[in-house]
């Protein structure tokens, strides 16, 4: 595998945007486009990435670094996490998923980060047993309805 990360420019654009998970997981993460426009919006924390493999994307990425946790009233819980992943249609299950996880936590150490967290939609058709595969362990938390993981990266 030739498997590398791009940053999301003008000349990948339409590229990122045709990036389309199978039918039945379009429930469980939101499209591309969503995730560009909230990484316009959040530019401060938003890590967004075009996940190519040779000349072809196979998917995309999306993390959050260093951003306060919402659901700490004292502004201490600073985490970096995978916002989403779209790996895509026809492509998966060739371990570019494990490969953008690996990606992720690899920038949150340059960045002096030791936890990757994860949010996921609960049920049997989500994406729990492949993030409980890679080491996630569950938090106990909830954030907007999904399951927050969280892996030891030290």
């Amino acid at each position: 595998m030739s498997v590398r990360l791009e940053p999301i420019t003008a000349h990948n654009l339409d590229t990122a945007l045709a990036i389309r998970v199978r039918a039945d997981q379009e429930h469980l993460v939101a499209p591309v486009v969503k995730s560009l426009a909230e990484a316009y919006v959040h530019a401060e924390v938003a890590w967004p990435r075009l996940i190519m493999d040779g000349d072809r994307a196979v998917g995309f990425l999306m993390a959050f670094l260093d951003i306060h946790w919402d659901d700490d009233p004292q502004g201490t819980d600073i985490r970096s996490g995978l916002w989403r992943l779209n790996i895509a249609d026809g492509v998966q299950g060739r371990g570019y998923g494990r490969f953008a996880v690996d990606a992720v936590a690899a920038e949150i150490r340059r960045r002096g980060g030791s936890r990757l967290y994860v949010t996921w939609h609960p049920g049997p058709d989500g994406p729990e047993g492949f993030y409980r595969s890679l080491g996630f362990e569950l938090t106990g938390e909830v954030s907007g309805g999904q399951t927050v993981g969280v892996l030891d990266l030290g």
